[in-house]
């Protein structure tokens, strides 16, 4: 075994004839580098690694065994490295105190030489043991991490696939979902960045809003042909009826929120598809629920939503520019919209006119 393959002990103690011993009990196996001052030790390990410390318990005069266990314990470089304290005392509770510090044996002076031995090898043995299990545990970590991302991106892809299957009943592409996805995202973000009383939100939270507000409209998988691609103005009997998909979008998703209870993303998607037609006055629908009694993922997709139909042509009228939309907007809020929301817009006019121009975010 070269000096290089040898595995480093620390040996510090102020009396230079027990370093000698301890240098000539172990030094064919072992690399040792002796200190005489905990001071010293504590240098070294600055710029360099050991396998093992044996520390003296009372080193006069500079800081004594217990002082240097306590910094290696404090420090994240250093806590790991196995300690095994040495003392020529008879009091127990010098043993109980190193041991209760973090020190992993304990040995009296005078040292005798097969015992430090099997001491010191069992302490390399077990520390090889630990971290071998601290890297097969980092690797188990590492591939469940990758197997969990795996999952979230099956899902996030087979969301998307459903809320553009649902937009493509209603509109010519799936753009009107990646359009309003990312509107809502813009305000969430906001919210987010600039928090506000009553309307505070975690990124955790705002991820999953966006997330679910791609599945708005999933209720109007049950409307009729007739009705929904209607290429004119709808009767008030065909206007009822376009009125239920909430309704049937919700119910859609009842089954899985009972399921998953605790799944935020769930939770806000039967919100959203709920109540994205309520207004802030009460004017809305299905269920008329007024001001903030409509939970804030349906008050900002509503928004997002609404920008997004104004600017966009559709059988029964020609798209709105962006200005005339954005001044309907204003103009609703406090009726139509949170009004808080619209205040949102107002610091993204830019963000919203690129997303529109298809230039925004994706």
């Amino acid at each position: 075994m070269t000096i290089d393959e040898k595995k480093i002990i620390l040996t510090v103690d102020d009396d230079p004839i027990i370093l000698n011993q301890i240098m000539t009990i172990l030094k064919e196996d072992y690399a040792i580098r002796p200190f005489t001052s905990g001071e010293a030790a504590l240098k070294f390990l600055e710029g360099h690694s050991a396998d093992l410390i044996l520390l003296d318990c009372n080193m006069p005069g500079g800081m004594s065994g217990f002082d240097v266990l306590a910094k290696l314990q404090a420090t994240a470089e250093y806590k790991n490295i196995p300690v095994i304290f040495l003392t020529g005392s008879v009091d127990g509770d010098d043993e109980v105190n190193a041991l209760g510090l973090g020190a992993m044996d304990f040995l009296t002076k005078p040292i005798k030489d097969k015992s430090l031995v099997k001491r010191v090898s069992l302490q390399i043995e077990l520390q090889e043991y630990r971290n071998e299990l601290e890297q097969l545990v980092a690797n188990r970590t590492e591939e469940l991490r990758e197997a969990n991302d795996k999952l979230l991106e099956r899902e996030k892809i087979t969301l998307d696939l459903l809320a553009r299957a649902g937009d493509l009943r209603d509109h010519d592409t799936g753009e009107h979902i990646m359009r309003t996805t990312n509107y809502v995202r813009t305000i969430a973000e906001d919210l987010v960045t600039h928090p506000q009383a009553g309307y505070e939100l975690t990124p955790e939270h705002a991820e999953d809003i966006i997330e679910a507000s791609k599945l708005h409209d999933i209720g109007k998988v049950a409307m009729p042909d007739n009705v929904l691609l209607k290429p004119g103005k709808l009767t008030a009997d065909e206007f009822d009826i376009i009125k239920t998909h909430p309704l049937h979008g919700a119910k859609l998703l009842d089954d899985a929120v009972d399921k998953l209870g605790n799944d935020g993303l769930l939770r806000e998607a039967r919100n959203i598809t709920l109540g994205h037609h309520e207004k802030w006055n009460g004017a809305g629908y299905p269920s008329g629920s007024k001001g903030p009694d409509t939970p804030l993922s349906a008050r900002i997709t509503a928004v997002a939503d609404v920008f997004d139909a104004l600017t966009s042509d559709r059988p029964y009228k020609k798209a709105f520019s962006n200005e005339d939309a954005f001044r309907i907007l204003y103009e609703d809020a406090g009726s139509h919209f949170d009004p808080y929301l619209i205040e949102v817009v107002k610091r993204h006019e830019e963000d919203f006119e690129n997303i529109r121009a298809g230039i925004g975010r994706k």
